[in-house]
């Protein structure tokens, strides 16, 4: 049998032109969230695990989410209220596709939207798979530390030079980090519009620390700890991104999601072992 091949897709979420990667034509619904930094997308988080939670029997959807990937960058699309902006994104993405009772999951600031959108859509989401995340833990109040992931993707300026030093930086197997893989990233950090509608991210991500109506609507420690679906949480061991250090300061306020540390992985757990996070994810979903 053929593997499952990755379709790239669009579709009007909330007047938003998005791009999606799509895999599997029937089973269960599974949204797959990617993660921040220059040149991100459905396709470029998830590669390896798209054909594989689709030979397992899932059909699979991996949006760019907004300021990411393929999707509008014209200013009516641009996330102007940070983080909230990307969860009500992916909450338009899901309806427009009319998917429900969905599984989910997430990486790095992926996580937290798919948190989030599980928070404010409980009734939606099945199970939820999340994976290293900054986002997480400081919308649980911990600072993210400086590290050198996080400032390669700070200086970012557009070259493949700098993207395949920020890449290197966040992975912990170098030869997933292919030329192919940088050409493509650094396509589409350059798109007509991207800069500006980054810009906007961080402008509306800001106000959480400038508005307190905003800042409680970004925090997740009083709701995060109440969640009751179940949850599993697993951080690469070697994450020079986010450190593992982060997942240890929160896994104790978390008592309902199970956490894993994988041996031998960085930020992007799913690229650095796509065998083995694969397989957890799909045992997951199927139990």
């Amino acid at each position: 049998m053929a593997k499952p091949t990755i379709r790239s897709s669009w579709v009007m979420a909330n007047g938003v032109k998005t791009h999606y990667s799509e895999c599997g034509d029937e089973g269960p619904a599974v949204v797959l969230l990617h993660g921040g930094g220059p040149g991100s997308s459905g396709k470029a988080g998830w590669r390896f695990m798209l054909p594989a939670l689709a030979e397992a029997g899932f059909r699979v959807y991996a949006p760019d989410q907004l300021s990411y990937g393929l999707t509008d960058t014209r200013p009516h699309a641009w996330p102007v209220n940070g983080h909230q902006s990307l969860v009500d994104h992916v909450a338009a993405f899901i309806d427009a596709l009319c998917l429900e009772n969905v599984l989910l999951a997430g990486n790095s600031q992926g996580a937290y939207v798919a948190a989030k959108y599980t928070l404010d859509h409980p009734a939606n989401v099945r199970k939820l798979f999340l994976i290293g995340s900054a986002t997480i833990s400081a919308a649980m109040g911990f600072p993210m530390p400086d590290t050198e992931g996080l400032r390669l993707m700070n200086s970012y300026d557009g070259t493949p030079r700098a993207m395949r030093a920020f890449l290197e930086a966040i992975t912990f197997d170098r030869s997933t980090v292919t030329d192919e893989l940088i050409a493509d990233r650094v396509a589409v950090s350059n798109r007509p519009g991207m800069v500006d509608s980054v810009k906007a991210f961080a402008e509306g991500r800001a106000k959480a620390s400038k508005d307190a109506n905003w800042k409680q609507r970004f925090e997740v420690r009083t709701r995060l700890p109440q969640l009751n679906i179940p949850s599993m949480f697993i951080w690469g061991a070697d994450d020079k991104f986010a450190p593992m250090s982060l997942g240890k300061s929160i896994e104790p306020l978390l008592p309902n999601i199970k956490f894993t540390y994988v041996e031998g992985a960085g930020h992007q757990c799913q690229t650095d072992r796509p065998e083995v996070v694969n397989k957890m994810v799909i045992d997951f979903f199927k139990a």
